[in-house]
């Protein structure tokens, strides 16, 4: 047993490395790739550069500058704070596909379920309509997704019969109600010019992100990982039921409610700045089990590493794939319905 035991977190240890290691090289080589390409030294030599000088090393250790200006402005200014922002919204969106999948023992929940896309799109919607600026609509997309799981919440606790099924048919209904309004936004936008800009922001995209865009979604993503990440083993003892886990000591509910509060803000906070993202959390949670099991102990860091590297790679074929940027959300999309059927055809075998 304890062979076996070891084995298993050898091998978990593994995968785990193998999909550190599957990211960072992603993440150095998309520095290279865009309209102007840029050496991968070069990038190297950069970062480096301006490392030194934040920490100031750079008055010990000059370096000796090889490249020109234009090449540090894409690199730190342009590349940098996008593919940041692509790491941080797919391990985001993977974690929270991996939690709700194991809240509610279905592997075909997703960060969507409680409805939490559809209040960030009219949440959106309504800041354009209204001529808000970009930062606006980040925080009218944050609101309204948070508006509408407390809304799910409310009624799944008043309503009789089983809280995780409420949770579900409320997540349906409210979810259908704010997509209808969503929908009423676009019909009296001026067609011109903020009908485009509602249906572009719904398809997904994370062009104009800078730096100062980073911390203010950083901060909502770490509040409601770092949660998650902590509380991983006791999600495992929700998958026994609930009568074992309270026999275990475990408060169900609380947990759950803990559990799905956390998943839902980091979905929002990732929402509110790429626009709608769909399929993330539901196809790479899948992949991540398929290579380290259904322990979450290792499926939610291993999910967190994979999804980084999924959405990273897909913005990379985003912007570079056609002279003119291609939506996330449709690439996406082109990947994650496949999937999908995929698990409909293998349901029997994978529940």
């Amino acid at each position: 047993m304890d062979k076996a035991a070891k084995q298993g977190r050898g091998r978990r240890a593994a995968v785990l490395l193998g999909a550190a290691g599957v990211l960072f090289v992603l993440f150095l080589v998309s520095l290279t790739l865009g309209r102007y390409s840029v050496p991968l030294t070069e990038v190297i030599r950069i970062l480096f550069h301006k490392l030194c000088s934040i920490i100031g090393l750079d008055r010990i250790w000059p370096m000796r500058v090889t490249w020109t200006a234009f090449m540090e402005n894409a690199v730190v200014n342009v590349r940098l704070p996008r593919i940041v922002m692509a790491v941080l919204v797919g391990c985001s969106l993977s974690a929270a596909g991996a939690t709700f999948q194991g809240v509610f023992r279905n592997p075909m929940a997703s960060p969507d379920i409680l409805g939490a896309s559809n209040g960030a799109a009219f949440g959106a919607a309504l800041a354009i309509l209204l001529g808000c600026s970009s930062r606006y609509i980040t925080v009218f997309a944050f609101v309204g997704s948070i508006i509408t799981v407390a809304l799910v919440f409310l009624i799944a606790q008043r309503a009789p019969g089983l809280r995780v099924v409420n949770l579900i048919l409320a997540g349906i209904m409210i979810g259908s109600l704010f997509s209808a309004g969503t929908s009423y936004l676009k019909l009296v936008a001026d067609p011109s010019n903020q009908l485009p800009a509602i249906t572009y922001w719904l398809m997904g995209s994370l062009s104009g992100v800078r730096h100062e865009h980073i911390l203010p979604a950083a901060i909502p993503m770490a509040l409601g990982l770092i949660p998650l990440l902590l509380l991983r083993w006791r999600l495992n003892l929700l998958s026994l039921g609930d009568s074992e886990a309270r026999a275990l000591g475990v408060n169900c509910d609380l947990l759950r409610a803990v559990l799905i509060l956390c998943a839902t803000l980091v979905t929002a906070a990732s929402i509110s700045v790429s626009g709608v993202i769909g399929w993330v959390g539901l196809v790479i949670p899948h992949l991540s089990r398929k290579l380290i099991g259904s322990d979450n102990r290792g499926l939610l860091p291993c999910s967190m590493l994979l999804g980084g590297a999924f959405l990273l790679l897909v913005d990379d074929v985003s912007r570079n794939l056609l002279q003119t940027e291609i939506p996330i959300g449709i690439l996406t999309a082109v990947i994650g319905a496949p999937f999908f059927i995929y698990l409909l055809l293998r349901k029997e075998k994978t529940l």
